[in-house]
């Protein structure tokens, strides 16, 4: 089925406005039940709504648009300069309804004073003495989007960009450091300049590109690595060792093998950044192979359901240990992979989790 033109989805995003208006306490619309009132083609926006919010009236003028990033709201303010000022009067809000508002896009527009609404049911209305602010979970096409970008060889793209942040990168260059194809760096910073993170220069195949924003980035990784499922993990118990010595015997073990791993968690956390005074597990991202067992074999570890003190992380590719680091004696997992795991770990593990983001990622 073909989508819908522009000209339905603007109209349909206006009545869901009339609509959600038309639930809230102390809001009264003053439209025909039909929906809104059409703008002519030269008044600079496509639809009006006369309100009363908690008594006062407000006129809210509005511009829809199917999804807006970012990089769009720098442009559609431009264009709605004349209704913001319209809007110094305090009866007056410009409003900008959209099927889907990124994150950044909204901070931007309230930045600006700036109402909207978005499909999801989000909507913010900055009129003086009739605030309504209602933040509601993005549409599931923004969140998919979102949930992709920071998965699977994505993610290796985000990695290299976020390891290398100081560089600026060509799509090929990109492919190559993050072990990619270059359709999928070529998304994956396509999709980055539509929220705002990135500079770019140059054009067609010179075209380049830098990442200006890595603390958002990080920040809107992290989330989605929060809301995930845990990943699966393996529980064992090594008799005889202190996790310090344990993460040396480990990579010991999965060297002799050709096994590839990486320290990860507390363990690699408190070599980066040490920050507890102790550390009771090591857990380790591997790549289940035959030697990855027969190095658990050599370890004389066990399987058990409790007290572990040994736990792996099953990983697919080897995309999951790029940007390792040689500490010592073992190889630990990038920073950055560090720090997500943290995340999703218990305890003190998120107390420690931002130590190693301030003192080691810088970000």
């Amino acid at each position: 089925m073909s989508n819908p033109p522009p000209s339905y989805v603007e109209a349909q995003l206006v009545q869901q406005l009339v609509d959600t208006l038309r639930t809230l306490p102390e809001v009264e619309v003053e439209v025909p039940a039909a929906g809104a009132v059409p703008a002519s083609r030269d008044a600079g926006y496509d639809a009006r709504i006369d309100t009363h919010i908690a008594g006062r009236p407000v006129t809210l003028l509005i511009e829809a648009k199917k999804t807006v990033y970012p990089r769009d709201v720098h442009q559609t303010l431009w264009r709605l300069k004349p209704l913001i000022n319209r809007g110094r009067s305090h009866s007056t809000v410009a409003l900008l309804a959209a099927g889907s508002l990124s994150p950044g896009a909204k901070e931007l527009l309230r930045a600006e004073g700036v109402g909207y609404f978005d499909s999801g049911g989000s909507l913010y209305v900055p009129a003086a003495g009739a605030y309504i602010y209602v933040a509601r979970p993005s549409p599931k096409a923004e969140a998919s989007v979102m949930r992709s970008l920071f998965t699977g060889r994505r993610a290796q793209a985000i990695h290299a960009l976020l390891s290398r942040r100081e560089q600026w990168f060509g799509v090929k260059q990109l492919a190559e450091l993050s072990e990619v194809s270059p359709a999928t760096a070529s998304e994956v910073l396509t999709e980055l300049e539509k929220h705002d993170w990135i500079d770019t220069r140059g054009l067609g195949p010179t075209k380049e590109r830098h990442l200006r924003e890595p603390r958002a980035l990080l920040d809107a990784w992290a989330s989605q690595v929060i809301a995930s499922r845990p990943p699966a993990m393996r529980r064992y118990y090594i008799p005889g060792l202190k996790a310090d010595a344990l993460v040396d015997r480990a990579a010991q073990a999965f060297e002799a093998r050709n096994a590839n791993y990486a320290i990860s968690h507390e363990a690699a956390a408190q070599r980066y950044a040490p920050y507890l005074s102790s550390v009771g597990q090591v857990r380790c991202r591997v790549l289940a192979t035959p030697g990855a067992d027969d190095s658990l074999a050599d370890l004389g570890a066990r399987v058990v359901n409790e007290g572990a003190n040994f736990v792996l992380i099953e990983i697919k590719s080897p995309g999951d240990l790029l940007f390792r680091q040689r500490v010592g004696d073992a190889w630990l997992a990038s920073p950055f992979h560090v720090y997500l795991d943290l995340l999703k770990s218990e305890g003190r593990a998120k107390e420690m989790a931002e130590h190693l983001r301030k003192e080691r990622i810088g970000c």
